[in-house]
């Protein structure tokens, strides 16, 4: 039997098991989707809004209600509650009830008109990254309005022009131009990580557990005289169908992020369709060595388990590989979802040529190419091995 019918035949073999097995149904389609929907939908407003804040007015003036109601419309916080004190407000935050709060000690107003410069505080909960940085930004504005209000009320009084006025408030004005992401909008740049992060883990998932569940059902030996005892063609018969679905909800995930959502991709389709296409072969790449350096499904899918979970960590959205200590930074080149993050940053989102990636685009190549180190042990795995329970 030639090379392309014993594939074929392994590939229709292969087929009927993903049908007969509803776990891959599941795992290869109903979980990518639903984790698709559920990340981009979750942040579709792009940033946080009405984060729950509160205030301590001891000196219930006509300018610390103005400074509450700028605080209150802002996007990002809304003024839920008036506390008397500072005791229950600090119990509020820390009962999660609010994000933080605006303390106005007694005599505020006074002192600001008297330029006795007066202490106003303000107090926020750091337990959440991005809600901490929001609403501590609107505290810092709303406060710096403040006093940039009434020294432009008593600068004016005193005779100085608008120009002079400004110069004195605020020396250096600032020209802030967020590059690729203008919007500052949360949904393209977390789901851009997150999903395809999920993606990679239950593409290693599966592939370990399908080359697993061989042994498992005692049917290595089967694939092995379907494939002529030809470990190669019985590894590419066996995941071509995988590769075939995978690929599916991979440009599937891509074309409603870039095409239906419209996230920003100067880059262009040829370079998302080919970097999803890459991404996909190196995962299963990654999956297959994986088994064939452990071979054993429960081991196997150990390792692609801790190997995707720390996907999370090692990409370098959450912190930066740059600022990670040597060691890690090295460690992180041996994560495919690393390298796919660094090409989409700068071809897909940044517009530039490939050449620029060259490194990462061999890196993944090589994941996708991985199983041929282990070849020979997955071979005699495949032959030899007896599933243990």
């Amino acid at each position: 039997m030639s090379f392309t019918k014993r594939i074929i035949q392994i590939f229709l073999r292969e087929c009927r098991r993903l049908k007969e097995n509803h776990i891959y149904l599941f795992s290869m389609v109903i979980f990518p989707i639903f984790v698709t929907f559920f990340f981009t939908s979750l942040m579709n407003e792009g940033q946080p809004h009405d984060m729950p804040v509160g205030v301590v007015d001891l000196d219930n003036s006509a300018t610390t209600r103005k400074l509450t109601r700028m605080l209150d419309s802002f996007q990002s916080t809304k003024v839920v509650a008036h506390y008397p004190n500072f005791e229950e407000a600090r119990l509020a935050m820390q009962h999660n009830e609010i994000y933080g709060f605006l303390y106005f000690p007694q005599g505020t107003t006074a002192d600001l008109l008297a330029s006795r410069q007066p202490k106003v505080s303000y107090y926020y909960s750091y337990a959440s990254l991005t809600a901490g940085s929001l609403v501590f930004k609107d505290l810092k504005t709303v406060t710096t309005l403040g006093t940039a209000g009434v020294g432009k009320s008593v600068m004016s009084a005193k005779g100085y022009t608008d120009n002079q006025i400004a110069t004195f408030l605020q020396p250096i004005a600032i020209d802030l131009h967020p590059v690729g992401n203008p919007w500052v909008n949360y949904n393209i740049y977390l789901s851009t990580m997150l999903v395809p992060t999920c993606l990679l883990l239950f593409i290693f998932l599966v592939t370990a557990y399908s080359m697993g569940s061989e042994l498992k059902m005692d049917t290595a030996r089967e694939l092995m005289k379907c494939a002529g005892d030809n470990p190669f063609v019985a590894i590419i018969g066996k995941m071509l169908p995988h590769t075939i679905i995978w690929l599916i909800i991979m440009l599937g995930y891509l074309y409603y992020t870039f095409g239906i959502l419209d996230f920003p991709h100067p880059g262009g389709w040829g370079s998302i369709i080919g970097l999803g296409v890459l991404t996909v072969l190196a995962s299963q790449g990654f999956g297959v060595f994986m088994f064939g350096l452990f071979p054993s499904m429960r081991m196997a899918m150990s390792m692609c388990s801790l190997w995707g979970v720390l996907s999370f960590s090692m990409v370098g959205t959450a912190f930066p590989t740059l600022a990670m200590d040597p060691a890690l930074q090295s460690l992180a080149q041996l994560f495919p979802m690393r390298h796919f993050f660094v090409i989409y940053e700068i071809v897909v989102f940044g517009g530039n040529p490939w050449t620029d990636v060259a490194l990462n685009a061999a890196a993944l190549t090589l994941f996708a190419c991985a199983p041929v180190f282990v070849i020979m042990r997955l071979g005699k795995a495949l032959r030899e091995y007896v599933y243990l329970e």
